[in-house]
């Protein structure tokens, strides 16, 4: 008999900070990523309040800061109440900072206030999330002084400073697109950026600021060196974006034909998130880029083999029945697949697909292997299942990249031991800071090669972890960045069952309630940390998730042999196949 999910969902709050409960409803998981109405400005217009004759310091600063809620986005309501020369050194452009009381408290000693921020955290200048600010850097000091008879600020932070609240209504969270370092796939980084009519000139602009250093080695841009694009970005009736890039006659002369179709694969799928953009025409220097074939305009649907998802990947979902066989298809029929694995059980306890979805890496019962075979049958009726990893302690489900890699954990004795198989077919250590050693319960990598997630098992809660992979230009792992927690140091203490892509850029957990399960959309940036996805509870278990990063293939949660159906339209499903084990390529 089908077993039935009841799909009454107690919604938690979508993009709502910590502790903000909503109203139970009902419904599917939503991505906390923005659609394409979500990057248009709203109606709401705030004209802040001019300084006030006779104000005191304290109401200064209160005005600064509520000068700084100006809706449509502007800060010379906030010059206003800085005196003349703050006025030309005051550069909010090289920060933002949310804070989660609208209303800090506000001191005054001398010619010295201090605002006091809770739950206060930072971006950089392109909008990318650099996370909780220090206690001692989340009271900010102004410093004041008198100019015509009236206070002004003289000296105040360099950032834009608003509540989380305000924040949340006129950004939204997008990404710009690197590549990573052999050229093969772009890699996204999640940049939190205002809505509006100067959406397609912001994202250039920090577009080309290049990776941060940070990420040396996980990504780099094709632009050259000390281009910088125009005052704007504009963008005509039919949707096209001029782009102008100045700077250095010989550098902005440098690209060579690669190089450009590069540049232009990076500006395509960062403008593609602007709605009102379809087409882009780029001029460097004094002269129209041409692409391959002489155009001189290209869409924003170009560059498609560069996917961070992966080009052309198998929609197929891939599992072990419970005879043991491998079985594919979609739902609700899986069938057992042509290949070794698929005409007789081999004795595995799961299995990861490549994202051609031709070979097939299943981890033995007894998790001390993991064997290497071929999905179909090959033409010479060979193809035998090759061991590539032996003498295992507790294998975890491997994962693939666009790269080939096989990704690989074994919980042994003294800890998580991380490692992957190349081309080569050799095995290759590589430590990820405070996850080998640790205690793994489920790792994934991102497609296209750039992070590392895993659960890591405390005594009360488990930590999900993520590390930038660095790797040189042959595509040759050079090592793991550090980690960061995206679990918040302030949620309830949870064990975490189960773990998958979403999208590029985000991933689903799964908790483990005692009477229930509970699943919430994570970024991969930390944000999630101040800025919830969603989070539902399901009032029956739910034993794993099958989910991709890939737009419309459907996210489900796994019940004995029911697919539920966790986001968008995607219908819940029962298998002709009852499986053990089930997920999507890589």
């Amino acid at each position: 008999m089908r077993r039935r999910l009841p799909l009454a969902w107690l919604l938690l709050g979508a993009l709502a900070f910590t502790g903000c409960v909503s109203m139970p409803t009902s419904g599917k998981v939503s991505d906390a990523g923005p659609t394409a109405e979500s990057t248009r400005v709203t109606g709401i217009s705030i004209d802040p309040r001019p300084p006030q004759p006779g104000a005191s310091p304290a109401e200064i600063v209160q005005g600064f800061l509520d000068a700084m809620l100006a809706t449509p986005i502007q800060t010379r309501s906030a010059q206003q109440f800085l005196t003349s020369d703050e006025r030309g050194a005051w550069s909010p452009g090289q920060g933002t900072i949310i804070y989660g009381d609208p209303n800090p408290r506000i001191e005054t000693s001398g010619s010295r206030v201090s605002v006091y921020l809770t739950d206060a955290h930072r971006l950089d200048a392109r909008g990318a999330w650099e996370g909780a600010l220090p206690p001692a850097e989340s009271t900010l000091g102004f410093t004041m002084a008198q100019e015509d008879g009236q206070w002004r600020i003289a000296a105040a932070p360099d950032a834009l400073v608003v509540p989380a609240s305000w924040f949340k209504d006129r950004f939204a969270q997008l990404s710009l697109y690197f590549f990573d370092p052999t050229g093969r796939v772009l890699v996204p980084e999640p940049v939190f950026v205002p809505r509006g009519n100067q959406l397609a000139t912001t994202l250039v602009r920090d577009l080309l600021q290049g990776p941060s250093p940070a990420l040396s080695g996980v990504e780099r841009s094709f632009f050259p060196p000390g281009v910088s694009p125009g005052l704007s970005v504009p963008v005509d009736a039919d949707g096209t974006a001029d782009v102008v890039l100045t700077g250095d006659a010989s550098e902005v002369s440098a690209p060579g034909p690669q190089a450009l179709t590069m540049m232009a694969a990076q500006l395509a799928w960062t403008l593609r998130q602007d709605p009102t953009v379809s087409g882009i025409r780029v001029t460097l220097g004094d002269r129209v880029v041409q692409l391959a074939g002489g155009r001189t305009r290209f869409t924003v649907d170009d560059g498609p083999e560069y996917d961070p998802a992966g080009y052309q990947t198998s929609p197929q979902l891939f599992g072990l029945a419970e005879n043991g066989l491998l079985v594919s298809g979609q739902p609700p029929t899986l069938t057992p697949v042509p290949g070794p694995f698929g005409r007789s059980a081999a004795g595995l306890r799961d299995v990861a697909v490549d994202l051609d979805g031709q070979v097939v890496a299943g981890v033995s019962a007894d998790g001390t292997r993991i064997l290497r075979s071929r999905v179909q049958a090959s033409s010479d009726g060979g193809g035998d299942p090759v061991t590539v990893v032996d003498n295992g302690r507790d294998l975890l489900r491997p994962a693939w990249d666009v790269a080939g890699r096989l990704w690989v954990v074994d919980n042994r004795r003294r800890g998580a031991q991380v490692s992957y198989v190349g081309g080569d077919g050799q095995r290759h250590r590589v430590d990820v800071p405070e996850v080998s050693g640790g205690v793994v319960r489920r790792f994934l990598v991102s497609r296209d090669g750039s992070r590392f997630v895993a659960v890591v098992a405390g005594e009360s809660s488990d930590r999900l972890l993520v590390s930038r992979i660095q790797s040189d230009e042959s595509g040759v792992v050079l090592g793991a960045g550090p980690a960061l927690d995206l679990t918040g140091a302030d949620e309830t203490p949870m064990k975490i069952r189960d773990i998958a892509w979403l999208t590029p850029t985000s991933v689903m957990v799964l908790h483990q309630l005692p009477e229930a399960a509970q699943l919430r959309t994570v970024a991969v940036d930390g944000s999630s940390v101040a800025f919830s996805g969603s989070a539902v509870l399901v009032a029956d278990q739910i034993e794993g998730l099958v989910g991709s990063p890939v737009a419309g293939r459907g996210t489900y949660g796994l019940s004995d042999e029911t697919l539920v159906g966790l986001t968008g339209d995607t219908p819940d499903a029962t298998l002709d196949t009852p499986v053990t084990t089930l997920g999507y390529v890589g």
